[in-house]
Formats: C-alpha cells, sequence, structure tokens
C-alpha cells in the first residue's frame, strides 16, 4: 500500500510539474501576444480585458492537461510526454486562433484586449475580450474531445 501511495505521489507530482510548466508557458504567450508586462496590467492597474484573456487561457490549458492525464493509458513516461505534447498544441491553436482573429478584425487585437488602443480604459473590458476568450475555451474544448 506504501509503495502504490508513493508511486502514485510521485506520478501526481511529475503531472501537475508538466500541467503548471504548461500553464507559465501559456501565461508567456499571453505576454507576448499583448502590449505592455501582463502581470501589472492585470495586479497593479486591475486591467480586466487582460485577466480575462489570461484566465481563459489557463482554464482552457488546464482542461486539456486534464483530459490528457485522465485519457492515458501508457506508462508514466509516455503520459506526460503526451500530456506536454497535447499542452502545447493547445497552445499553438489557441495562438494561431488569436493571430486569425487579429487578421478579420480591425485594429491590433492584442492592444484592444487591454485597452491601449482607445476601445476602452483598462478599467473597462473591450468586448473583444469575450471573444478572445471564447475562442481560447472552444479551441481547449475542440483539443480536449479529440484526445478522448
Amino acid at each position: 500500500m506504501l509503495n502504490t501511495i508513493v508511486e502514485e505521489g510521485g506520478a501526481a507530482l511529475a503531472y501537475g510539474a508538466v500541467g503548471i510548466a504548461l500553464l507559465a508557458l501559456g501565461f508567456l504567450v499571453v505576454e507576448v501576444t499583448t502590449p505592455g508586462r501582463l502581470g501589472r496590467q492585470i495586479w497593479s492597474e486591475h486591467n480586466a480585458g487582460a485577466a480575462l484573456i489570461l484566465a481563459a487561457k489557463l482554464i482552457g490549458l488546464g482542461a486539456i492537461v486534464t483530459t490528457a492525464i485522465a485519457t492515458s493509458e501508457e506508462g508514466l513516461a509516455d503520459g506526460l510526454v503526451s500530456t506536454a505534447a497535447y499542452g502545447v498544441l493547445g497552445i499553438i491553436l489557441m495562438t494561431l486562433a488569436f493571430y486569425l482573429l487579429d487578421l478579420l478584425t480591425p485594429g491590433k487585437l492584442g492592444a484592444i484586449v487591454v485597452g491601449r488602443e482607445g476601445r476602452a480604459p483598462a478599467d473597462r473590458m473591450a468586448p473583444a475580450c469575450w471573444v478572445v476568450a471564447a475562442t481560447d475555451l472552444a479551441i481547449a474544448a475542440i483539443v480536449s474531445a479529440a484526445i478522448a
């Protein structure tokens, strides 16, 4: 019994580390696709748009990672690799969708969603934030369904 707890605890720590790394990568993607320092915008400037975009990306990535872990039937090493691969795939697809939206809509989407393009002040969220957030969550649902 103790061996099982140690093995499963180690697996949980390993999957947790992969999940945290993917969430950090998701944070960096939002940092790169939006102007300004993301942490400052959310925690110091109370930018609701930036917070919504980041939250949707993190929730979506969490769903992808959770689905990848739950459906992983191979050994631990294979499960960790597939979880990381699906997480990176989700991040790539979310980023591509963001840039596609940017091409299809007027203005610079990154600047609009954080209120840097005159559409909404930092304390009032631009409607485009909801579109970007919904897109991230839809991509996460698609990737999660593909995994399952």
